[in-house]
């Protein structure tokens, strides 16, 4: 771990080589060993263009964690308004990921606590994250940072 502080930010222009590398790094690491039917391509093919409208939308938050001046994670989320079914306005973490030499080091839990004061700010009353059953590691950090079970989805192949 880096003895470095960590800072985040919100994410600006000059970051999105930097966040499509660590989007990169994060489908690799969490769909690509656990889901075949995702395109782990993804990001390096459609991230720099996701990442800037992102940016642009206030809809959706995108923050770095920042050591020494280089990017070491990012967060990325989004607000949606309630409907007529369910009107309550909701947060969805979308994707977080953190550089393994800065795990352990507060990143984390400094993006999902910036995450939330956004989401409040902005008028939600809930946020949700959706994480891979295998991945206990994601999940014990959710579950630390106040997110609980809430729905199960099952698939299976055809």
């Amino acid at each position: 771990m880096s003895d470095q502080e960590v800072i985040v930010r919100r994410a600006t222009a000059a970051d999105i080589p930097a966040l499509v590398e660590s989007a990169a790094a994060l489908f690799a690491e969490d769909a690509g060993t656990r889901d075949p039917s995702v395109d782990t391509d993804w990001p390096r093919e459609h991230g720099a263009a996701s990442f800037a409208a992102a940016l642009g939308d206030p809809a959706r938050l995108v923050l770095v964690a920042e050591s020494g001046g280089r990017v070491v994670g990012h967060l990325s989320g989004s607000v949606t308004a309630g409907t007529a079914m369910r009107p309550v306005m909701s947060a969805t973490l979308v994707g977080i990921h953190v550089r393994a030499a800065h795990r352990r080091s507060g990143a984390g839990a400094r993006l999902v606590g910036a995450f939330a004061d956004w989401a409040r700010e902005q008028g939600a009353r809930q946020a949700e994250v959706t994480a891979y059953t295998d991945n206990t590691d994601a999940l014990r950090f959710y579950e630390r940072h106040g997110f609980g079970p809430h729905t199960t989805t099952l698939r299976r192949s055809l």
